[in-house]
Parts: structure tokens; sequence; C-alpha cells
């Protein structure tokens, strides 16, 4: 038989009945087993994706109890089995509870096999859909992912991946300028892994929670001796990151000495360990991320001009939480599942107030902050849908429109209105227009026209 075939697992005693249904359906690979043993042994080697079980199986084919028996095991080795019963035992009363056991459909016997090859397609049919059906929910959840691990469906968000993509095989200083919380770790990351450096060590040091005097240590590393507590060679960042990509969060915060040390190993490629003379060449790109207004403390003598266009070879800057509609309930459906796995299993989703708050919320804290109040309202939710009194959050104040244009406002209404339902129904075109009471055309001519996409 050709493995394209549709595999057909047939569950019969009767030896006359196997031949005759293996002969009746040419277009399935029907594999044929005659009591549960075997049953079980080609469910699990060939993974059939319907069977037909006669629950009179012997030892007791006088009865249903071994059927049921073969029933519920294969519901709980392979739920999505399409399984047809067959009885000629009581069979309305004993069809009844196969359905309530899980069962797609049954026959009676004497068997009509036009009749049963009917329902077989049709469950074969059904099984085909539901695959699909699970292939696109699967993919419809990668779509929204940018870089590999961010997960976003704003086109500002999309914008600022599409340029560290294209920077990324290049050797250039990248500067990633955004608010606490926006993820900026995460896009180093992302540009580290789609660089041809991708094999080599990513390494993450935050300037601002290291004491002055240790980070010059902590970035080019000291020699046995060095100073007190030095018992031994250490190599730093920099070097650790050799072949690499090192990150260097808060950037602003690197003394001004130490900035002077710095720009030298971005224009010669070498370092000196603290305590030695002697250079070392190191291969290890840099990126580095702020909050703060650089050009204004080089205005205030606070940082060098010189180590900043070192540094600011390309400038990315990652708008805020608030300025990606629709990404917050995203973001939140991801972290509620990773946690209710971990922490949880009881819960489920959000609630539909849940879902308004996050909408409205300002989240001055960007992703972290949303995270955060996810992983607690998971942790202390006592129903299976997180409310928004379990994430906290109060009414937003209601927000005054600063355009002054109309035509402008509204524009930006529709499109954060169109955005969060977009992200409430997870991209359904027509979840997305019921929820918002218009036509599915005319919600296709507003993507159009606002160059959105489900």
């Amino acid at each position: 038989m050709s493995d394209t075939k549709p595999k057909l697992l047939v569950v019969e005693d009767d030896a006359g009945l196997q031949a005759q249904l293996k002969w009746a359906y040419e277009d399935f690979e029907v594999l044929v087993a005659g009591d549960r043993a075997s049953a079980l042994a080609l469910l699990r080697s060939e993974a059939p994706d319907v069977v037909t079980l006669d629950l009179g199986l012997p030892p007791d084919p006088d009865g249903v109890s071994e059927g049921f028996a073969v029933l519920d095991e294969i519901m709980a080795l392979k739920p999505d089995t399409k399984v047809i019963v067959a009885s000629g035992h009581g069979a309305c009363e004993s069809a009844l509870q196969a359905i309530a056991k899980g069962a797609y459909d049954f026959y009676q016997k004497p068997v009509d096999i036009d009749a049963l090859g009917l329902i077989v397609r049709r469950a074969f049919q059904l099984h085909r859909l539901e695959l699909e059906n699970r292939r696109l929910a699967a993919k419809a959840g990668t779509e929204d992912r940018v870089l590999g691990r961010m997960i976003t469906a704003a086109p500002e968000m999309v914008r600022v991946a599409r340029t560290i993509e294209r920077v990324a095989n290049t050797n250039v200083s990248v500067m990633l300028l955004g608010a606490s919380g926006t993820g900026k770790e995460l896009l180093a990351r992302g540009l580290h892994d789609a660089s041809d450096r991708a094999n080599g060590a990513f390494v993450a040091i935050n300037c601002a929670a290291i004491p002055e005097n240790l980070l010059e240590s902590e970035l080019f590393g000291h020699e046995k001796g060095a100073f007190t507590g030095a018992v031994k060679t250490t190599e730093g960042k920099i070097e650790q990151a050799n072949g690499g990509t090192l990150f260097l969060d808060e950037v602003g915060d690197i003394p001004l000495q130490l900035q002077v040390k710095l720009l030298r190993f971005l224009q010669e490629r070498v370092i000196e360990r603290i305590g030695s003379r002697e250079s070392i060449a190191v291969d290890t790109r840099i990126v580095c991320a702020t909050h703060q207004d650089l050009e204004a403390m080089i205005a205030d003598g606070r940082f060098r001009e010189d180590l900043f266009y070192r540094l600011a070879e390309i400038v990315v800057k990652i708008p805020s939480l608030a300025e990606r509609p629709g990404d917050a309930t995203l973001l939140a459906k991801a972290f509620l599942n990773r946690f209710a796995k971990e922490m949880n299993p009881k819960v489920r989703g959000f609630a539909a107030d849940a879902l308004a708050a996050i909408d409205a919320w300002h989240w001055p804290g960007n992703v972290r902050e949303l995270e955060n109040r996810v992983k607690r309202a998971v942790i202390m939710a006592d129903e299976k849908l997180v409310s928004a009194a379990d994430l906290d959050l109060r009414e937003p104040d209601e927000q005054t429109i600063n355009a002054l244009n109309l035509k402008t406002a509204r524009e930006q209404a529709d499109r954060k209105v169109i955005r969060h339902a977009l992200a409430r129904s997870e991209g359904n075109i027509s979840s997305t227009a019921k929820m918002l009471g218009i036509s599915r055309p005319t919600l296709y001519d507003l993507l159009k026209q606002y160059d959105l996409h489900a």
C-alpha cells in the first residue's frame, strides 16, 4: 500500500467482515486488528487518523466492556483520532455512551458498507480540517514574532526589527534608544542571533548597576595582584565576548575617565587589563543602549562626543509600549500562557474587563511592567480567567486628543481601535469586523487605507 493513502484501522474480530471491509476501502490503507492488544499496537506504530471499532470484542464478544476499554485507551493515547463504533448489542444506548466517551460517530450491525464508507470519509475530512486549523493557529502564533523572539504586530516595532536585521551582518556599532522596559536587551540579542556572530558569545552588562570603581575591571579585566582582592587574572566582558557581541546597557552611566579607554578599544580593537601593559587584540562587536539624552549630556560635558559617534554609527529608536497599539494584548497573552504553565495551570485566559484594561492602560513601565503585572495576576488569580482586579489596573483617566486637526485625530483613533480589535481577535477578520461593528468589506478597505495588516 502507498504511504500517501490515509490510514484506517478496523478493529473487528470477525475474519469475514475484516476481509470485506479491507476490500471495500481501496482508497485507504486499511489496518486490521482483532483484539485490544493488536489494536493498540497498531495505534502506536501507525497512528491512524480514523478507527472503526466493534464494541463486541473478545474476551467479551457478547458485551461491550472490552470495546469501551479499547475506546478509552485510544482517546488517552491519541485523542484526535476519529473513532466510529459499531454494536449489535443495545445499539442505541451503547452508541450514546460511546459518543460521551469521545467517539466520533456510530453505525449499527449488520454493516451497510456504503453507509459506513460515507461516515469514514466524513471522519477523514473532519480530521484533515482540524489538523489544518491547528497548523494555521500555530502559524498565527509565530507570525507576530520578529527577530525570532520579539512579539509584535505594530508597524512601528516591525520597522525597528527590520532595521536591526539589515545591519545585523555588518560590523557597525548600534545604539538602541528607548525608555526602560521597552525590550532593548531583547533586540540586542536578536541582532546578535541574526548576525554572522551568532555562534559567538552574547555578553550583557548594565553599566548603571555596577559601582564606578568596579566597572573598569568588569569591562577590561584585571591581572592577578592588580589591586587588593585580585587573587587571580580575570577576563573582562569585552574579552569574554571575543568573536561575539557585547551589549552595554545604560552606556550613559559610564564615567568620563573610562569613556577614554572604551574609545581606544573602539578605535584600535585592543584592550589592556588592569595591572598589565600587554595589548590584547579583541574582535568584539558593541551594541549599546540608554534611556538618557546623550546629546544633552555631551553639551553638559558628561559624555564624550567622539565616543558617541563611535557607538552610534546606527541609532535605533524603540517606541514605548503605549506607542505600539495592540501589542500589550499580544504580549499579555504570551506572558499568561508561559506563567500559567509554570505557576497556576488552572488559569486559561483573560476576562473581558482585563483585556479592556490592558488596552486602555498607558504602561509607564512598558513591557517590563506588563510582564510583572501578568505574572502577579496569574499567581493570585482564583478563577480560570484573570480579571482587571487581578491585574490591579484602575480605570484610566479620560485622555484628551492633542491633535487640533480633526481628520488627523480621527485617523489616529481609527488606527488605534482597529489594531486593538485585531489583537483581541488574534487577527481574525470576521471577529474583528464584528467587534468594530462594521462589515468585512469595510474593514478590508480600512486596513488598506491605513496600511494595516491582519
